[in-house]
């Protein structure tokens, strides 16, 4: 019987992990995808979502992601704000947590030079070297993806 009930555990936490996974890769699909559709979609499931660390720090890359999609200069600063505010938030509870890291190094990077937001951009880069060996491999991929592409973060940092 108690084999039983701790095989029933095993494969109960193991879909739950696996429905983490798939979250996370909800997330960064909808983050990579630029598409407001898709972003609002996993912003909406997040609302839904228990309040995490994890859970605030995507809402608020997501959030600045839709920034760029709101209408007139002041409804974008807001929303911008918006979203800085939960990651930051998030940035100084954990200041260890390298996918943190890496969510704000990716909108430093592509945040207009007018917001003013790209002031720990290389930290945030050191961080993510750094603590890139002790990450699971999924979120790894996600990384080196967008190492490929980008101007601050090359490949070679990650070897």
């Amino acid at each position: 019987m108690k084999r039983l009930v701790a095989v029933c555990l095993v494969i109960l936490l193991a879909a739950f992990a696996a429905q983490a996974q798939l979250d996370k890769g909800m997330y960064y699909k909808a983050l990579s995808s630029g598409e407001e559709e898709s972003i609002d979609k996993v912003l909406a499931k997040l609302d839904g979502e228990k309040s995490s660390s994890r859970v605030n720090a995507y809402k608020g890359a997501l959030t600045m992601k839709k920034a760029g999609f709101v209408k007139g200069v002041g409804g974008k600063v807001k929303t911008f704000k918006k979203g800085a505010h939960l990651l930051e938030d998030e940035i100084k509870s954990n200041p260890g947590n390298t996918e943190f890291r890496f969510l704000r190094l990716t909108v430093q990077e592509h945040a207009p030079g007018i917001l003013k937001y790209n002031k720990e951009i290389d930290v945030d880069k050191q961080a993510v070297v750094s603590g890139y060996d002790k990450l699971d491999a999924d979120l790894k991929n996600v990384i080196a993806d967008y190492a490929k592409d980008s101007k601050v973060l090359k490949e070679s940092d990650l070897k």
